[in-house]
């Protein structure tokens, strides 16, 4: 199957909406997938880190992508997060996303019971023969603690194990051997860049496309720099970064919250002023932007003409 899945271009991980009382808002989760379908993107990735997998039970989890999948109806391609502790929870994860109509799968290497690159490499050998759909690496080791070394997932793509890479590592000299090596062997791996803010380096290189947080609340501006970079307009390409750059700014005028409800909480607040969520509330620790944090979010969506 890895062989025969294509996706190029924008594939947005999807934030997930939830009501004040912690559960799935269908309605609110309904409009932003519209939106983004409407604006153009090639793709959408549900249960990643934007998705709250880490936070979702299992049911959660299967509530998730039914109704993602229900939602979509075959516009786009749908992949999921398979993002667990341990090889055999990521194969439970992965049956049931393939029950449920995902097209692809995005996985990380197993976290808490740290690997060595022996066991990294079986994990996703394991995965390919039990799954039965084309597999991402999700190359994230401020999350997962481990780095994915470029030459394995090179490695891994020219045997046909895996489909594609989801790099949000932070290593553009990893990402850009990678993308180079990958030209070498014949473009076996689809490689998706997941730094919003650099997306036009990316591309320039020679990426196949991004997974920008961001695109959930301002997707028009990624679809309009994939089609500039395909088109060679390099000009619009880094006109519509820095655009984009201007509006990420969500995240840092921000005080007193870090991580998730830094990042993600700014995604649900700004997506709360803009109408397209009918609540900010974050899962369970984690507490929704109050006060001067939601207006100073106010002002940089106001700024960007996106209020």
């Amino acid at each position: 199957m890895a062989d025969k899945f294509q996706i190029r271009g924008v594939v947005p991980p999807v934030v997930v909406p939830d009501t004040p009382d912690h559960e799935l808002d269908v309605p609110s989760f309904e409009r932003l997938i519209n939106r983004l379908i409407d604006a153009g993107v090639d793709g959408l990735f549900f249960l990643g880190s934007s998705g709250e997998v880490v936070f979702s039970t299992d049911e959660r989890r299967r509530q998730i992508i039914s109704e993602a999948v229900r939602i979509v109806n075959h516009r786009v391609p749908v992949l999921i997060g398979i993002i667990d502790t341990e090889t055999e929870r990521m194969i439970e994860q992965g049956k049931q996303a393939q029950e449920l109509g995902a097209d692809a799968l995005v996985a990380t290497c197993p976290f808490y019971a740290l690997q060595g690159m022996t066991e990294v490499e079986e994990h996703f050998r394991i995965l390919h023969e039990e799954l039965d759909l084309p597999i991402f690496a999700y190359d994230i080791p401020v999350c997962v603690h481990t780095k994915l070394p470029w030459k394995l997932l090179a490695k891994l793509g020219a045997e046909g194990v895996l489909a594609g890479v989801k790099d949000s590592s932070g290593d553009d000299v990893s990402f850009r051997y990678l993308v180079q090596e990958n030209e070498k062997l014949g473009h076996p791996l689809t490689l998706l860049t997941g730094h919003e803010v650099v997306v036009d380096g990316a591309y320039l290189g020679g990426a196949d496309g991004s997974v920008p947080g961001l695109a959930n609340v301002e997707p028009e501006g990624y679809v309009r720099m994939w089609k500039a970079a395909q088109a060679g307009d390099w000009a619009t390409v880094k006109a519509e970064q820095d655009r984009l750059n201007e509006i990420s700014h969500i995240w840092d005028v921000t005080s007193g919250v870090q991580g998730y409800a830094g990042g993600v909480g700014a995604f649900k607040t700004a997506l709360n002023l803009m109408g397209v969520f009918d609540s900010p509330t974050m899962p369970r620790p984690v507490k929704a932007m109050t006060g001067e944090n939601v207006e100073a979010i106010r002002k940089v969506l106001a700024d960007n003409g996106l209020l």
